[in-house]
């Protein structure tokens, strides 16, 4: 069964000068957020970026990926921290993302978790969503 998500947006202004606010998502679970191309390109000073939500979508969907690969090869996770690093560069657009997971995973070892872990990486659906990015590096580690 195929899902559809929603997000609203509305921005005044020209890029430089101007500001948005994403308004809502289905879910309500945030927003608003207010969004700039000084928070984008510069200090976020309070405010969050199309970046910044793809880091955190993509931390998301690769923890919930290596949850299930760990889970299916019986040796489930106690617990994930997974931090995504977006790297944005004007003119250019997103050139790298980093992600670092750090995993307390009983019966398993640091050579499965790399396994496990380099496998969500490739097969999660942001993961996939973002091939056109150059660079996308994975530390992953047993805590």
């Amino acid at each position: 069964m195929a899902t559809d998500r929603t997000a609203n947006v509305s921005w005044r202004g020209s890029l430089m000068d101007g500001e948005g606010t994403i308004d809502s998502v289905e879910s309500g679970a945030f927003g608003p957020l207010d969004v700039t191309w000084a928070s984008r390109a510069e200090d976020p000073d309070g405010r969050t970026s199309p970046e910044e939500l793809i880091a955190a979508a993509h931390a998301a969907c690769f923890s919930m990926a290596l949850s299930h690969g760990l889970a299916q090869a019986g040796t489930p996770a106690d617990t994930l921290e997974t931090s995504a690093t977006v790297t944005f560069v004007p003119g250019t657009g997103i050139t790298a993302i980093a992600l670092r997971v750090r995993g307390t995973v009983p019966g398993t070892d640091e050579a499965a978790f790399a396994r496990a872990a380099e496998a969500a990486k490739v097969g999660c659906p942001v993961s996939k969503a973002l091939t056109g990015v150059p660079e996308i590096t994975l530390d992953a580690a047993l805590t």
